[in-house]
């Protein structure tokens, strides 16, 4: 298999947007599993589509030759992988797309970069702080916002981020959670 190219080879992480990882080699012939970081996986992953393999400070980018779906998840070939020590090689792997080859967005949906920076305010006013990061896989993925008292956790879930929008983040958390969250004392990059 061809190596990736060291550095990031013009791009810079603004420029791209994480569609799903590698989980592992599938059969014998390259393909490779990937668990999604998209809502469009048929679109991110269709056959002739270009991604941006990113793995242990190395970018490259690969044509996708082939594209299935297996249990919900995308069976995909990539040019210049042909074996399963190939694909094997590739686990752990970020894939992604330039920005600029996302699209528009449906309404009322947002990129995870989108949402760091902004400011999030309760339905009562009171600023909670700035997003920082959106962490934890799509279907549970949750706000890390830093508080006046330390990082607090936010489930992005309708019932709690009530309102989102380019200007503004209105949550409706449960009673208790801004205070569990601050008390606990978290700090960016703990777990």
């Amino acid at each position: 298999m061809p190596d990736l190219q060291v550095g990031r080879a013009g791009i810079t992480m603004e420029d791209t947007l994480l569609i799903g990882r590698v989980a592992r080699a599938h059969g014998n012939k390259g393909e490779v599993i990937v668990n999604l970081e998209t809502d469009f996986p048929e679109a991110r992953f269709a056959a002739g589509r270009e991604v941006i393999v990113e793995q242990g400070g190395r970018t490259g980018r690969r044509r996708i030759v082939a594209a299935r779906f297996h249990q919900g998840r995308p069976v995909i070939a990539l040019e210049g992988v042909e074996t399963m020590n190939d694909a094997e090689a590739l686990a752990g792997a970020e894939l992604k797309i330039g920005a600029d080859a996302a699209g528009e967005l449906p309404p009322n949906t947002y990129y995870r970069h989108d949402l760091i920076g902004c400011e999030v305010r309760d339905t009562s006013d009171r600023v909670v702080g700035p997003v920082t990061a959106v962490e934890g896989p799509m279907d549970r993925c949750h706000l890390v916002v830093a508080g006046a008292r330390g990082e607090v956790l936010i489930p992005m879930v309708a019932g709690i981020c009530v309102k989102v929008d380019p200007t503004a983040r209105i949550i409706d958390p449960p009673e208790g959670l801004i205070d569990v969250n601050e008390r606990s004392g978290r700090t960016s990059g703990s777990e």
